[in-house]
């Protein structure tokens, strides 16, 4: 028996906006086919906006998924052909209205390496410069500035569940020993 597992055909279901969902059957070492889900992403860019202060740019928006707002780091999906610097830059003044120069790669997260191959890189933005929104037409958000314990707590009483939000908020901490 081979320990091999191989994608023997991958079938389209849905071409979505953000992603693409798929069929793929698989075949397993021990000689059977099973059908696994997969969702296609193109990747996202997210960061976290340090003020002059120390504290710490975050967004408030609605997410459909959960029928609610949540807070969480400023992020978007990658744009064709650009990369997760331009993007972390670009999602930082859409959302914040504020740009920075100084972005520096904190980490990369899978979101869900069950089903899907989505990869976001997470930047931290130094020496923001206030410019101006440009939210996406159907964007409604709010900006806020919060401490990283004021965060800290949110975390640990599940007010902030986004796993890109956690991951960046608790790397960003260890990383600069705050």
């Amino acid at each position: 028996m081979s320990d091999e597992i191989k994608r023997i055909d991958r079938t389209l279901v849905h071409k979505g906006t953000i992603i693409d969902y798929y069929v793929d059957t698989m075949q397993l070492p021990n000689g059977n086919e099973a059908k696994w889900d997969f969702i296609q992403h193109n990747g996202a860019a997210a960061v976290v906006p340090v003020t002059e202060d120390g504290k710490i740019l975050m967004v408030s928006q609605y997410r459909n998924a959960l029928e609610r707002y949540t807070l969480e780091i400023p992020a978007g999906g990658l744009n064709a052909g650009e990369s997760t610097a331009a993007a972390a830059a670009r999602e930082l003044e859409e959302e914040t209205g504020y740009a920075s120069k100084d972005l520096e790669i904190l980490l990369s997260i899978r979101t869900t390496v069950a089903f899907c191959n989505e990869k976001i890189d997470i930047y931290v933005a130094k020496n923001l410069v206030k410019t101006h929104q440009h939210l996406d037409e159907d964007e409604y958000l709010n900006v806020g500035a919060y401490t990283l314990g004021e965060l800290e707590e949110m975390i640990f009483e599940r007010k902030i569940e986004d796993s890109k939000t956690i991951s960046a908020l608790l790397a960003y901490k260890v990383k600069y020993g705050i």
